[in-house]
């Protein structure tokens, strides 16, 4: 019984490492424009972004990552823009990146903690 206990306790604290964790995000759009949103991350599922200015909101799903890797992901507004995101990680919860809009505009972004003061 003893050691039941313990491997329900290690199945509860295993479990417990794999929360959601959810950072601002900040994205700079063309005109400098301003979308500001949330990013929603797994340790294992990768995460979602979507972030708003008005009535235009745009969404990507992304692969997890780590201090130092780069990772690429789809974007999609309601405006009818879809582009590609490339993200790379300062640390596990905070970096930044750019996403490439269909129009060939360059969006800028960052996430995590800095994004707050943009």
């Amino acid at each position: 019984m003893f050691y039941r206990s313990i491997g329900i306790l290690a199945l509860c604290g295993g479990l417990a490492a794999c929360d959601v964790v959810t950072h601002p995000v900040a994205v700079v759009g063309p005109s400098n424009t301003v979308y500001r949103g949330t990013a929603t991350a797994t340790l294992f599922e990768g995460g979602w972004l979507q972030v708003s200015n008005g009535p235009n909101t745009c969404q990507g799903r992304y692969s997890p990552g780590t201090m130092g890797t780069t990772t690429t992901f789809p974007v999609s507004c309601t405006n009818g823009l879809t582009g590609i995101g490339t993200a790379t990680y300062q640390t596990a919860l905070e970096g930044g990146g750019q996403i490439t809009m269909q129009d060939g505009t360059q969006w800028q972004f960052i996430f995590g903690r800095r994004s707050l003061g943009l």
